[in-house]
């Protein structure tokens, strides 16, 4: 040590020893201070380096002893929280680093220790630290599963399986604490220093004057509190009155959308400004401004409003529509001539009306976005989705009473868009719920706005007539899409197939934009599902074909991403597939689907195979392409089981069929558990019992005819369980329609079979028409390769733009209308325009 620092340690403590024996009694105690002193002086060299003097020992050994006691006193939550702060801080460690293994094993130690100290967290409040932990866990987690989507090197699999897992116990996890989360959510700078001055307080005893002083402060504090005067930037008090009302109200608006504009401080300045607001027009500006500032708050990692904000929204926007119910003279709009910057309240005059600048559908079309944004997000088998589901019906309220208001001002537009809302929300839902969803809403809005309903078909009708007179073009096919969806869920097939059909759609469909195919998919499917209802298979395999055949039902219904399509996808196209797709609750069973679609195409296919047996011309025509491949991959199978799943069940009913076992495919079709989800399930089950057995009849008449010369109806009726008419109804129709070779004896009762050989020259000739078809094929193969593509640069020169034309028209004539293989009439017709072309 050095000779200064050794001067200043012998001034400051012949300073101290001065100061210390003038406030001793007898020179003896100061002899025996300084003593013990010196012989100390060699022990607490820290104590001297920081200067501190024998004065201040006493008082430093004296709090040290007293945090000693306070240690002792709280040693049981201290060490339980400073297990748990432990296990906090490695969890974050282990964030940093990526390392998800050790971060799941700290949240789980940091989990056991918050059970060890259940009593003291049931008196004192779970510790804000963990709160702040795990909600920025949970946001850390997902922003890791994004990267790991779209990065190009994976993490390992243990690290995978580790992240995988700690999504699902995070998310269990904190639904235990979606109120303190909130919280933290709201202020997160504030949250962590509040917790630091709660537990700092009762670390340091006090005297006992000091703790009343302290009561008196705060008591004080609470009166200053409860008439506080805001404070604003330049330190004067911020007062809000009558007459700064729209002062306060254009700071409030021009402050909006800048960078460092605090959100909170403004829905609270405007909160503020609807308590001081007494006359309508106030209290209409303030609340237009109070909804729009309920959406600028930033969407986190959810990916959706947050349901709080949600709430208030949904409440204000009530207000604001309850008083421009109870002030007809005071109008909305959105072109509404920007109005002058004046601090006085407009008011009607002449009886003519007081226009405001603002869009209240827009307000609708965006709560009702993110109400379906929530649903898409929430885990639909929690109770979260159903408690969330529960807000539809004030949602919905919202909706009627502002399609009323629409009505009332005459706003044709508006009007369209929130009867499309409203029937968006009804079209899919049975009778029932349709009334108790009018009933509810009846009762919550005043009877001049909304009356009970009891007749859902005549509500629907009402809705979509109205967009077919008023709505734009896309408005009107879509409201024509969920009316042939309501008449195809409420079984009425017949007129839902004849408005698809007088409509077009069909044909203009591939126009629209996704959502409005999505729609149009989902109005197909439970058309195709009526026609099954019904017993009208063949209809019903002609609906469900487009769909089921092709492999990506998930993606067409926007109820899903198939596996498979996750490596041929860009992170950007998933990201825009999920936003589509629909809430869970409007999703139509794709088992159930599946099981319709196989079971029909079962039904026809079976005997179509065992015509073509007898005939080489209908070897090719194939109904159903996926159930032909699911039977042949099943006919390879060296063992087969029983059956486990619904496709088993179906291809075992098929074989059962073909052999002519039609009691035992009955048998498999009634075991299938699926059919419980439709209604009147004895019905449907009772229809396919009898279609099986008339298809049965009709593939055991194909597969046995060569070996028969005569069959009598008696004995086909007996083996197929059928009364007498229908098998005669049924061989009539075969023969009408000459899929059989035979007539009928009505004298004997008996099909009399006609073996017709083919010639030779008719087999020659049925040899040249398929190698004229190949040929025919290849030649449009051939001809596709040499039409002009888009993709070329165009001409230059006084013909060009007829010579592109030609080649357009080419290219569709011989593409077809979707883009397919036209057949020899579209081929003879394009090879002879483009040589018509090349002599121009």
């Amino acid at each position: 040590m050095s000779r200064f620092f050794r001067a200043g340690e012998s001034d400051s403590d012949e300073t101290e020893s001065d100061y210390s024996e003038e406030l001793s009694n007898s020179e003896s105690e100061d002899h025996s201070d300084s003593d013990s002193d010196d012989s100390s002086s060699d022990d607490d060299e820290a104590t001297k380096k920081t200067g501190r003097g024998r004065l201040f020992e006493g008082s430093f050994s004296d709090s040290e002893s007293e945090d000693d006691t306070v240690r002792v006193v709280r040693s049981a939550k201290d060490k339980r929280f400073e297990e748990i702060e432990q296990a906090v801080n490695s969890m974050a460690n282990g964030q940093k680093i990526n390392d998800w293994v050790s971060a799941q094993n700290e949240f789980d130690r940091a989990n056991k220790g918050l059970q060890k100290a259940a009593g003291i967290i049931s008196q004192t409040g779970v510790p804000k630290f963990y709160i702040k932990a795990v909600a920025d866990l949970e946001k850390a987690i997902q922003a890791a599963l994004e990267k790991e989507k779209s990065a190009s090197k994976k993490m390992n699999a243990s690290n995978a399986k580790a992240l995988n897992s700690m999504k699902q116990k995070v998310k269990k996890n904190n639904r235990l604490y979606e109120k303190e989360i909130q919280e933290y959510e709201k202020d997160p700078e504030n949250y962590a220093v509040e917790e630091e001055i709660i537990e700092e307080k009762p670390k340091v005893k006090k005297p006992k004057k000091v703790v009343v002083s302290d009561s008196e402060d705060d008591s004080e504090a609470e009166a200053a509190d409860d008439g506080f005067t805001p404070v604003g930037a330049g330190g004067k008090s911020v007062e809000f009155n009558q007459e700064n009302i729209y002062k306060k109200l254009k700071e409030v608006a021009d402050a909006r959308g800048k960078k460092n504009t605090n959100r909170e401080d403004q829905v609270r300045i405007l909160e503020k400004l609807l308590v001081v607001a007494n006359s309508p027009y106030q209290k209409i500006r303030v609340l237009l401004a109070l909804v729009s500032a309920q959406f600028d708050f930033a969407i986190g990692a959810s990916g959706y409003m947050s349901i709080p904000l949600w709430k208030h929204a949904d409440k204000y926007l009530n207000n604001l529509l309850t008083i421009l119910e109870a002030n007809p003279e005071y109008i909305i709009k959105e072109n509404v001539p920007e109005e002058e910057e004046t601090e006085k309240d407009r008011v009607s005059q002449n009886g003519e009306p007081v226009l405001i600048q603002g869009s209240i559908v827009a307000f609708i079309d965006r709560l009702d976005d993110e109400f379906t944004k929530s649903l898409q997000n929430i885990d639909p088998h929690t109770t979260d989705y159903v408690d969330r589901l529960k807000d539809e019906v004030g949602l919905y309220s919202v909706i009627v009473r502002s399609q009323a208001y629409f009505t009332r001002i005459e706003l044709t537009d508006s009007i369209s868009r929130t009867t499309t809302r409203r029937l968006e929300h009804l079209y899919f839902k049975p009778d029932v719920v349709i009334v108790a969803v009018e009933n509810a809403t009846a009762a919550l809005l005043p009877p001049s706005v909304a009356k009970p309903s009891q007749d859902s078909s005549a509500l629907i009708h009402e809705l979509c007539v109205y967009l077919y007179k008023n709505a734009t073009s896309l408005l009107r096919t879509r409201a024509m899409l969920c009316h042939i969806y309501h008449h195809a869920l409420h079984n009425r097939f017949f007129v839902a197939r004849d408005m698809l059909l007088m409509s077009h759609l069909q044909e203009t469909i591939h126009q629209a934009d996704v959502t409005t195919q999505i729609l149009h998919n989902r109005a197909m499917v439970q058309l195709g599902l009526c026609a099954f209802r019904e017993g009208m298979i063949k209809e019903a395999q002609t609906c469900l074909q487009d769909i089921s055949g092709t492999g990506r039902v998930k993606e067409l219904l926007a109820q899903g991403l198939s596996l498979q399509r996750y490596g041929a996808a860009t992170p950007e196209q998933e990201k825009l597939e999920r936003q589509r797709q629909l809430p869970f609750h409007m999703h139509i069973n794709l088992e159930l689907l599946e099981c319709a679609y196989l079971t029909c195409s079962m039904l026809l296919e079976i005997p179509a195979m065992a015509q073509a047996g007898n005939s080489p011309e209908n070897k090719k025509k194939v109904i159903s392409k996926p159930f032909r491949r699911m039977l042949d991959y099943n006919s390879r199978q060296v063992f087969t089981g029983p059956p486990e799943n619904t496709r088993d069940h179906i291809m075992g009913a098929a074989k059962a069929l073909s052999n002519g076992e039609w009691q035992k495919s009955m048998e498999l079709i009634n075991a299938i558990k699926i059919w419980e989800l439709m209604p009147e399930t004895q019905k449907i089950k009772e229809m396919l019992g009898r279609k099986i057995q008339e298809e049965g009849l009709r593939t055991y008449l194909f597969a046995n005819a060569s070996y028969y010369s005569s069959v009598g109806l008696d004995q086909l009726a007996k083996m197929f369980d059928l009364p007498l008419n229908s098998a005669i109804s049924i061989v009539s129709k075969m023969v009408w329609s000459e899929e059989l070779a035979a007539s009928i004896d009505q004298v004997s009762n008996v099909v009399v079979l006609h073996h017709v050989e083919l010639s030779k020259v008719q087999a020659l000739a049925l040899a040249f028409a398929d190698k004229a078809a190949g040929f025919v094929e290849g030649n449009e193969k051939l001809l596709e390769l040499k039409t002009p593509q888009q993709t070329e640069r165009p001409k230059k020169g006084p013909n060009a733009n007829k010579e592109q034309a030609t080649g357009k028209q080419q290219q569709q004539r011989t593409m077809g209308p979707r883009g397919g293989r036209g057949g020899r009439n579209q081929f003879n017709n394009g090879l002879g325009n483009s040589v018509r072309g090349g002599r121009k």
